[in-house]
């Protein structure tokens, strides 16, 4: 079967001009899967990490203290407000010179943290002051009344705000919850400007090589159609189980 696909898209190459390399060449095969991985890695870890921010800053953003609020607020200033280039750039080539290097097993010296460690953080951390706003705008919209209810049952405010609040919270909050999200994973080819091995920059390889940019733009374009409309399946289906009458609506 993977044989009779690579001669067919090798004679689409012969008689019509198309290259599609990645179909029949193994080494861009590999090349390309590769950055898909890596892709993916991106999305997942940063999707995962930008929610704790969020949640975890939404609690903070409605506590008592005052310090922590002015602290949340101004990361969220900071970092919705700066373009997230700009904020990949500044932590890799500006707080990254500032660490301290480390001794690798063969005696050279490298950084504490890489690209990839870095586009994570810097990402992560982007779409987590928008999800700082979206869980906030969900906690806002859950009624003084339900929590007051929790805290008379016994409830700590931490408790509360985890068992009764953020579940609900959520609920109101999923449909902006899921256009962040889909843009962070859109947004992680920004990684390839520090040269994060990701699709981008795998299939931009191989089109300086073999010359097949419309190809190869085709190909990354359907990929990350097809990355996108699974996030966005998943949403949905995330949000459909946990629809409560009377929220999120």
């Amino acid at each position: 079967m993977i044989a009779t696909i690579q001669a067919w898209f090798q004679q689409l190459y012969e008689t019509t001009g198309f290259n599609f390399t990645i179909f029949y060449d193994p080494y861009d095969w590999d090349r390309y899967v590769a950055g898909l991985r890596m892709t993916l890695l991106l999305g997942i870890s940063t999707i995962l990490a930008s929610l704790v921010i969020g949640a975890v800053g939404a609690l903070l953003q409605s506590g008592p203290s005052r310090v922590l609020r002015a602290l949340v607020n101004g990361f969220v200033v900071v970092f919705r407000n700066t373009p997230p280039l700009v904020q990949i750039f500044f932590f890799y080539f500006g707080l990254g010179t500032l660490l301290p290097d480390i001794r690798s097993a063969d005696g050279l010296r490298a950084p504490i943290l890489n690209n990839v460690q870095w586009a994570i953080i810097s990402l992560s951390l982007f779409a987590g002051a928008f999800n700082v706003e979206i869980f906030r705008s969900g906690i806002e919209a859950v009624p003084r009344t339900t929590i007051e209810a929790a805290e008379a049952l016994g409830y700590t405010r931490f408790k509360a705000y985890r068992y009764v609040v953020l579940p609900l919270a959520l609920r109101v909050c999923l449909p902006a919850l899921n256009n962040n999200l889909i843009n962070l994973l859109k947004t992680t080819t920004l990684a390839y400007a520090i040269a994060v091995p990701e699709t981008l920059y795998a299939v931009k390889q191989i089109w300086s090589e073999s010359q097949n940019v419309l190809e190869m733009m085709l190909v990354l374009l359907a990929t990350y159609a097809v990355l996108v409309g699974v996030l966005v399946w998943i949403m949905h289906r995330w949000e459909r189980a946990l629809r409560i009458p009377g929220y999120g609506r």
